[in-house]
């Protein structure tokens, strides 16, 4: 039988190890809009999205794009989480 050494980091180096995720996803995702051109105008156009437009307000819930941003996020942090 294999004993695992559990390993304890201080507070201040598990903090700044999320930090420094957070901040190479945050870069990534700039990176990405950055870079588009233009071609994730259908993010908050999809199907779903809620948009009502009178004569003197406007109202806009974009349900889809939310579900469909919470959904990838998991999905990335997941993986993150599996990987450290």
């Amino acid at each position: 039988m294999i004993l695992q050494k559990l390993v304890i980091l201080p507070m201040h180096q598990t903090v700044g190890k999320y930090l420094i995720i957070t901040g190479v996803i945050l870069l990534l995702a700039g990176a990405v809009i950055y870079f588009s051109q233009g071609r994730l105008k259908w993010l908050g156009n999809l199907p779903g999205d809620i948009r009502i437009v009178k004569d003197n307000y406007r109202i806009y819930i974009p349900l889809t794009t939310i579900i469909l941003l919470s959904i990838l996020l998991t999905l990335v942090f997941n993986i993150i989480k599996k990987l450290f």
